[in-house]
């Protein structure tokens, strides 16, 4: 885990507080310090950060910082140190800040979260309703209450808790690759049906805390841990519902798709038409999942599905849905009921499930 602070060099507190935390955290990180614009620029290229943390939030170089790590496409995360509480701010004329609070709004609601110091900053802090992503730990610098390797501990435990959040976007090709094979493996039961995806996949360099976390929080882990045996692949044993993480506010755990439904009932094109609404409705990883394993079955009618897709006024959109499966899940070509298009509206879809998880 690399770790880039920025910080003023003009304010004591701070920098004696992130001196603590590099201290604390060399065990555990590798950790890099910036106090300046044009340092943290030239260390924002180098370090190849996983997360910048942000400290103070009433000068330019925060919000500069956070506009590059924006564009770098880096996390971020800010510890206010008591500047966005009611009586600092007053202390600026009414001018300096109305404006500082737009740039500092701009800012703050792009972190992954926000560390205060104690409750009476918390509590003035989630009162401006600029970031619901709230994390306490105590200053070891202005407070016995905690020590130095407690507050890197807790520290630690907020950027880990970052990095095991969207584990999507943060994986490399070839776990997304893998991703791919061990899923259509999952929905078979059969590597036979992934044998040529499989030889492009080297078991040995997936990362496979990203992967199973990301099934976790799909609800697709059934798949991918029958997928993963499939394949004699070998995974590490983590209790991946214990591990902490932040969500976007509208997520919801996906529900199979038995529970939007309801059950099958004894009419297969009438089943899928009934998935296929539900999916193009509300589009996640795991009910099209469900939807490519029913279109594998042998009593499947395509022409009549086509013919019922067509009536519906649903082709188009459904045709979309055929070729996000197609890149998704690996659906074969002789089990698509009609031809995939790809076009913009099959990006919103595609982009649907990327940012499904997205802060």
């Amino acid at each position: 885990m690399n770790i880039l602070h920025i910080y003023p060099k003009n304010n004591e507190l701070i920098q004696r507080h992130v001196q603590l935390l590099v201290e604390g955290l060399r065990q555990s990180a590798t950790v890099v310090v910036a106090d300046n614009s044009k340092s943290f620029y030239q260390q924002a290229r180098d370090a190849q950060a996983d997360i910048i943390h942000i400290h103070g939030a009433n000068q330019m170089v925060q919000t500069k910082a956070m506009r590059c790590a924006r564009k770098l496409n880096i996390r971020t995360v800010v510890t206010p140190h008591g500047q966005l509480q009611p009586f600092a701010l007053q202390m600026l004329p009414a001018q300096q800040r109305a404006a500082m609070t737009l740039v500092q709004r701009e800012f703050i609601e792009g972190a992954y979260a926000v560390i205060t110091m104690g409750k009476m900053e918390r509590q003035s802090f989630m009162e401006l309703g600029w970031n619901p992503r709230v994390e306490e730990v105590h200053n070891a610098v202005t407070t016995n209450t905690i020590s130095t390797a407690e507050m890197a501990a807790q520290t630690f435990a907020i950027y880990q808790k970052i990095l095991d959040s969207n584990t999507l976007e943060l994986m490399d090709d070839l776990t997304r690759r893998a991703l791919k094979v061990i899923i259509k493996a999952g929905i078979m039961g059969d590597k036979r049906w992934v044998e040529q995806e499989a030889k492009e996949v080297d078991a040995r360099l997936i990362d496979w805390r990203r992967l199973l976390i990301y099934a976790e929080h799909e609800n697709i882990s059934n798949y991918t841990d029958y997928g993963i045996r499939i394949l004699d692949y070998t995974s590490p044993l983590l209790d991946v519902a214990r591990i902490a993480a932040y969500f976007p506010k509208k997520y919801h755990r996906p529900q199979p798709i038995k529970e939007l439904i309801g059950d099958y009932q004894g009419d297969e094109t009438d089943y899928l038409m009934r998935i296929i609404r539900q999916v193009l409705k509300a589009p996640t990883l795991l009910n099209m999942m469900e939807l490519t394993r029913e279109l594998y079955r042998d009593n499947v009618n395509d022409d009549q599905l086509a013919e019922a897709l067509e009536d519906a006024n649903l082709t188009k959109r459904a045709a979309r849905l055929i070729q996000v499966l197609s890149e998704q899940v690996l659906l074969d070509e002789g089990y698509m009921p009609i031809d995939p298009l790809d076009d913009k509206q099959t990006d919103v879809l595609r982009n649907n499930l990327k940012n499904h998880l997205k802060i």
